[in-house]
């Protein structure tokens, strides 16, 4: 059942607020903002106000999502976790009550040289979630933290800080997206919880929305495994959050976190399917997906490994940011979700015309849009990465003209491309690598600078991860794949099996290995490397490796 199907579950004073004020723009006034941080339960500034819980009394494990770190710096890493000692339920198994928690940071996994400890507040309007942003740290340190509350002490985490700005440090990094719950096991981060990387890029759609039934779809438990909780589509802040505690439950997922600090940016399953802004995919009044997006945004800042400036505010969350890797890279992560303009053409695959040509057009919305460029002209970093979450390159899907696209990734949006691709010149940036989500399959990509002309320079390269499960098994020749390796002879490389991406940086060139499972609908798939490609410092464009 959809949203559209059924009544509000937001209460009617809040939708008569959101109403009143009139869509996104209702955030400037003060009364609606306030509405709808009652509805995500926001806590007033400051505030403590519920009692303290004696930690004593939590007599079963509260550590059963884990922990994780997120965006390193040079002097700071954030460290993330949830006490649930019972996930499954709306409350976690805790009472509305704030919990102390106690942490710590060592040099060593036996936590014999710790380096800081300190206390946080586990708050029952942030669902008892807690993140610590820990500072006065060595650059390009390995770190391994943990969490204490009462008897009961956390899995412990590895975490690092990126190394000093002025740093010519090499990078080895992954890629993940794509990981519906109910169409197979995490066998991926299984595998990339093993590996030897730095930092682990999640490009979207960490969870999704529908329904998942009692046997977890091809998961296929035992009848009755899953409580009907999870049994809806997620519309309320207690769907969301419940739906966080299902997807973390996963013992491969949480084992990745606990490997690898994360950098994460969100698609569109984490609110809605393919919504646009303010524009939902179903047909629901206005001040209901206002709502639903205030609680969907909420709930995704307190399970991601994020710091405070991403803390929402209302229907708003301000997700896209610069990190940096010494001198070598510089990574604008980017959201393509919360800003663009509404599909052209009702969306899906359709052919190009003046209504996805309007210039007006935008993916990003005008002020991350200067800011992205913006920011590469003040860069000095070999590599200029964006992590983002659609398409970016041309992709026909017919090898005769014209030839339908995407109108949910950028070629649906070719002006918001060409102003990207254009700026990227105007700063001088020589070694672009775009780094992309959303498709469920591999693609290697070469950007062009004008993507009709097959001889046009080569201006940068674009590394698409597959899915961790979503879509299945999939295969590792889809049926569109000799349409589209011959439509598209900028796509080097294109697999629709399940895996991830590792990506090796230094100042001379950029390795991509492709990995993939031959199967995630039963566990145990072995990992291949199905191909593996380089790409040069100021020689652009995918050289098998």
């Amino acid at each position: 059942m959809s949203p559209a199907d059924h009544p509000s579950q937001h209460a009617p004073e809040l939708r008569a607020a959101a109403r009143h004020f009139g869509r996104r723009r209702f955030l400037t006034a003060t009364g609606a903002a306030a509405a709808l941080a009652f509805a995500v339960n926001l806590p007033a500034t400051g505030a403590a106000s519920a009692a303290e819980l004696d930690a004593a009394r939590i007599t079963d494990d509260p550590f059963t999502l884990g922990v994780a770190s997120g965006d390193p710096l040079p002097d700071s890493v954030l460290l993330w976790t949830r006490l649930a000692p019972a996930p499954y339920q709306p409350d976690g198994g805790l009472p509305a009550q704030r919990v102390t928690v106690t942490w710590e940071l060592a040099l060593d996994e036996r936590f014999r040289r710790v380096v800081r400890r300190g206390r946080a507040t586990a708050h029952p309007e942030f669902d008892h979630t807690v993140h610590v942003e820990v500072g006065h740290l060595a650059p390009a340190h390995v770190y391994y933290y943990r969490f204490r509350v009462g008897g009961w002490v956390s899995p412990a985490g590895r975490t690092r800080t990126a190394p000093a700005r002025g740093s010519r440090a090499g990078l080895d990094f992954g890629l993940v997206s794509c990981q519906k719950y109910d169409e197979g096991y995490y066998t991926a981060y299984k595998h990339l919880a093993e590996e030897d990387v730095d930092v682990v890029f999640h490009l979207g759609d960490y969870l999704y929305e529908y329904a998942v039934n009692s046997v977890a779809g091809s998961r296929a438990y035992p009848a009755g495994t899953l409580p009907a909780v999870f049994n809806r589509e997620t519309v309320t802040l207690e769907d969301y959050r419940l739906r966080y505690a299902l997807y973390k439950s996963d013992p491969d997922l949480r084992a990745a976190h606990a490997a690898h600090p994360f950098v994460v940016t969100w698609d569109d399953h984490e609110t809605e399917n393919n919504y646009a802004d303010d524009t939902p995919e179903n047909s629901v009044p206005p001040e209901e997906f206002l709502l639903r997006r205030a609680a969907a945004y909420r709930a995704y800042w307190e399970n991601m490994p994020l710091r405070r400036p991403q803390m929402p505010e209302g229907a708003d969350l301000k997700l896209y940011r610069r990190l940096h890797w010494g001198r070598l890279a510089q990574f604008d992560v980017l959201d393509t979700r919360q800003y663009r303009s509404n599909q052209a053409y009702g969306d899906g695959w359709q052919y190009s015309g003046p209504e996805s040509e309007d210039p007006s057009r935008t993916l990003t919305g005008d002020a991350q849009e200067r800011w992205l460029i913006n920011g590469w002209h003040r860069s000095d970093a070999v590599w200029n990465v964006v992590p983002q979450q659609v398409t970016f390159s041309r992709r026909y899907n017919s090898t005769t003209l014209p030839s339908k696209v995407s109108m949910d990734s950028w070629d649906g949006y070719p002006a918001s491309r060409e102003r990207v691709l254009a700026g990227a010149q105007a700063a001088g940036v020589e070694n672009l690598m775009v780094l992309t989500g959303d498709v469920h399959v591999h693609y290697a990509f070469d950007i062009k600078r004008d993507f009709s002309d097959p001889g046009s320079r080569t201006v940068g390269t674009e590394i698409v991860t597959t899915s961790v499960t979503s879509g299945r098994d999939g295969s590792a020749k889809p049926s569109n794949w000799d349409t589209l390796m011959t439509a598209n002879p900028h796509l080097k490389f294109f697999s629709g099996l399940r895996g991830y991406v590792t990506v090796s940086l230094n100042r001379e060139l950029a390795r991509a290995d492709y990995k993939t499972v031959s199967h995630v609908t039963t566990q145990g798939a072995p990992l291949t490397t199905a191909a593996s490609f380089v790409t040069e410092v100021g020689d652009q464009g995918l050289k098998p490796a």
